[in-house]
């Protein structure tokens, strides 16, 4: 009953909102496929990153309540994912047709193309990057490595992925912005790391009391401690 209740509410607040499936290119040239949650009349907006192996319907549930709390948003599907929630990652299989690498490393150039997207085609007074496990990774990276180009960052379960020492947390120690990272309870050593190299004053962390969840999925309804993380996560974006 619960799940039912939970899926008409979805259904009215993106009939409410807008949602529409949107083409762009990447660094590359390779096709990137998202969707966009629009407000109409906001000027801010969330970037949203999947997780390893899924898609932009991680955001599905998420997108819309980001709307109400005054987000517009934009779910991008990465060239290193699969599917979940019943949507396929069509930036995966088109890059996977053109014989381009799809590793954790290679969707970087697909998160820059997508803050420089919403950059010239929506020009909002702020963007916030958000990412879920190998991607929160990536936008801690984005946020170091362009101090100037993003307002906030949120990271659910980021680490080291990559198989390069440091990789993410020389470039965290650049970051200028608002930054909150999350993960489950167990997950606290993958980032500690990196959080400590984060500057002081606007960094925040969040864990919690139960085991909790790997990446944005922690938001999704279906968990009993889901409402946690979003008290966690309102809390934040009301300080940038």
């Amino acid at each position: 009953m619960k799940n039912i209740i939970t899926t008409l509410i979805l259904l009215l607040t993106v009939s409410i909102y807008g949602q529409k499936t949107i083409d762009f290119p990447s660094k590359d040239g390779l096709v990137i496929t998202a969707d966009v949650y629009d407000t109409k009349d906001s000027d801010q907006f969330i970037i949203l990153f999947h997780q390893a192996g899924w898609s932009r319907g991680e955001y599905l549930e998420i997108a819309p309540k980001l709307n109400s709390l005054g987000y517009n948003c934009m779910a991008v599907d990465q060239r290193s994912g699969g599917a979940v929630n019943g949507v396929k990652n069509k930036t995966k299989a088109l890059a996977q047709k053109q014989g381009k690498q799809t590793e954790f490393v290679d969707a970087f150039q697909d998160i820059e193309a997508a803050v420089d997207y919403v950059k010239k085609t929506y020009n909002p007074k702020k963007i916030i990057i958000w990412g879920s496990s190998y991607s929160s990774a990536l936008v801690l990276k984005y946020a170091g490595d362009n101090p100037e180009a993003v307002q906030g960052v949120l990271s659910f379960a980021p680490g080291e992925y990559f198989g390069k020492k440091g990789f993410i947390t020389k470039s965290a120690a650049n970051i200028k912005v608002p930054v909150f990272i999350t993960s489950a309870q167990n997950e606290k050593k993958n980032w500690s790391g990196i959080y400590e190299a984060i500057p002081e004053g606007k960094k925040q962390s969040f864990l919690p009391e139960t085991k909790g969840n790997h990446g944005s999925r922690a938001l999704w309804d279906k968990f009993s401690d889901s409402d946690a993380y979003w008290v966690a996560v309102k809390g934040f974006l009301k300080t940038i």
